[in-house]
C-alpha cells in the first residue's frame, strides 16, 4: 500500500479512487475504506504507516481539501478520517457538511493534541469517534476504524427500523381509513369484508369499499386509485370519506358519483391519477339491484354453487373522461345470493394459461370450485385469495380486498 503526495488529482492506496467508493454496507469491517481529508503530507504518510503495520486491510482514497472531498462524500460508505482544519474549511462547519453529504459512512475526526476539546464536540455533534495527533498507534487507528463503522451499522440500522415501524403506522393508519366498519344496521344486507396486501406492499394501495344504509336503500362502493403510496392511499381516504358523506348527506343517488368524481379531480396529487369504481344500490324489499360501473372489475352473484357475472357497460374510470351522471343499470339480486365485490389484484393473480391473468373467467372457476367443497360464505375471502396465490406462484402482486353482502342472511 503506497500513498503519492497530494496534487490537483487525489491518490489512493491500494485501489483507484473509484473502486474505493460505493462499497456495500455488507462488506467485512476486516475490509475498510477509507477517505483521508488531510492537508498535511507527513500525517497523511503516518496514516499509511500505522494501517500497515496491522492486520486491517485499509483502502485509503487521500484529499487535502473539502473541495476535493466534495466530489466522494455523496457516495462514499466507509469510513472518513476528518482533519477538522483544511485551507478550505475548518471546525463545527466543516465536519457539519461531511456528517449530512456522506450519510451512510462513519466518521472520525483527527485533532492536534490542544484540540481535544474540538474532538470531543465532534462526537457530540455525531463522528463516530476522533483521535489525537501523536497519540495513536497502528492497534489504536486499526480499532478505532473498525468500531466506527460498526456503530454506523448499527446506528443506521436502528434509524432503517424506526422509519419501517413508523412507516406500518402510517400504514395501519390509512387502511383504517380505506376499509371502514360498514353501516348497515338496518339493511336486509348482511357482510363479509376482507383485505390482504399484496407482494410489494410495503406501500400501501388505495383499495377501499364501503357500505350505507339510508332512507331504505343500501348503497354499497368498492374502487381502487391507481399506483401506490402514501399520495394514492391518501385520495383513496378522502374517496371513500366523500362517498359516505355525500350518501349519508342525502345527496341524489344518480349525483353521487358525478360529485365524488369532482372531489377527485380537486384533491388528486398528479393530474393522471385517476380511481376505478363499482357501485351498486339495493332498496329494501327488492330482489332487483341497480350498478353503475367505472372502469372496474363486476361483481359477481353466488347463489347454489353458481357464480354468475353481473353484465354491467362499462365506463372509464373517474378521473379520466369526466361524464357526468349517467344511465343506471339493473341485475337480479335474488334473497338468498350472496353478492362479492372485489378490487383487481384478485383477477390479476397469474393463471398459467394465456393470457395469462386469472381474469373474471378465472375468478369464476375458482369460486365454484370453492364452494363445491362446501366452504361457507364466511370463510369464502380466505380460501379464494389462497387459491389465487397458489395460482400465481406466491403472493399477490396488488392488494386484495372484498366486500361479499349476503341478501336474507345468507351465511
Amino acid at each position: 500500500m503506497t500513498m503519492a503526495d497530494p496534487d490537483p488529482e487525489p491518490k489512493n492506496a491500494g485501489v483507484d479512487g473509484s473502486a474505493a467508493m460505493g462499497q456495500s454496507p455488507s462488506t467485512a469491517v476486516g475490509s475498510v475504506d477509507i477517505l483521508l481529508i488531510e492537508d498535511d503530507t507527513q500525517d497523511a504518510f503516518l496514516v499509511e504507516e500505522l494501517l500497515a503495520d496491522t492486520a486491517l486491510s485499509a483502502r485509503i482514497t487521500w484529499v487535502t481539501t473539502l473541495t476535493e472531498a466534495r466530489e466522494h462524500l455523496p457516495r462514499f460508505r466507509g469510513c472518513v478520517l476528518l482533519d477538522l482544519n483544511l485551507p478550505d474549511a475548518d471546525g463545527m462547519g466543516l465536519l457539519r457538511e461531511v456528517l449530512t453529504t456522506a450519510e451512510s459512512a462513519a466518521v472520525v475526526v483527527l485533532t492536534g493534541l490542544n484540540d481535544e476539546h474540538e474532538g470531543i464536540a465532534a462526537v457530540a455533534a455525531g463522528a463516530q469517534d476522533y483521535l489525537v495527533k501523536g497519540q495513536v498507534d497502528g492497534s489504536l487507528l486499526a480499532r478505532s476504524l473498525r468500531y466506527s463503522i460498526e456503530r454506523q451499522r448499527a446506528d443506521e440500522n436502528a434509524r432503517q427500523l424506526r422509519e419501517a415501524e413508523l412507516y406500518a403506522r402510517e400504514n395501519m393508519r390509512l387502511e383504517r381509513g380505506l376499509l371502514p366498519q360498514v353501516l348497515l344496521d338496518d339493511s336486509p344486507l348482511s357482510h363479509r369484508s376482507f383485505y390482504r396486501p399484496g407482494r410489494k406492499r410495503a406501500l400501501v394501495g388505495g383499495d377501499f369499499f364501503d357500505a350505507v344504509q339510508k332512507d331504505g336503500t343500501t348503497h354499497v362502493i368498492v374502487g381502487d386509485v391507481s399506483g401506490h403510496g402514501p399520495d394514492e392511499a391518501a385520495l383513496g381516504v378522502s374517496l371513500r370519506i366523500a362517498w359516505r358523506a355525500l350518501v349519508m348527506g342525502g345527496v341524489a343517488e344518480d349525483a353521487v358519483l358525478p360529485a365524488l368524481e369532482q372531489i377527485l379531480i380537486s384533491e388528486r396529487a398528479q393530474e393522471e391519477m385517476y380511481a376505478t369504481l363499482c357501485q351498486t344500490s339495493l332498496d329494501t324489499g327488492s330482489e332487483r339491484a341497480r350498478i353503475r360501473l367505472f372502469g372496474h372489475p363486476p361483481p359477481l352473484v353466488l347463489r347454489d354453487g353458481k357464480v354468475e357475472e353481473v353484465v354491467a357497460t362499462p365506463h372509464p374510470p373517474l378521473g379520466v373522461f369526466p361524464e357526468g351522471a349517467i344511465d343506471v343499470e339493473e341485475f337480479a339480486f335474488p334473497r338468498g345470493s350472496t353478492l362479492l365485490l372485489y378490487t383487481d389484484g384478485l383477477v390479476d393473480a397469474y393463471d398459467g394459461t394465456p393470457p395469462g391473468r386469472l381474469g373474471v373467467q378465472g375468478l369464476q372457476r375458482l369460486l365454484i370450485d370453492i364452494l363445491g367443497r362446501g366452504t361457507s360464505i364466511a370463510d369464502l375471502p380466505e380460501h379464494l385469495v389462497d387459491d389465487a396465490e397458489r395460482y400465481n406462484g406466491g403472493p399477490l402482486q396488488d392488494d386484495v380486498a372484498m366486500l361479499l353482502l349476503s341478501h336474507g342472511g345468507q351465511r
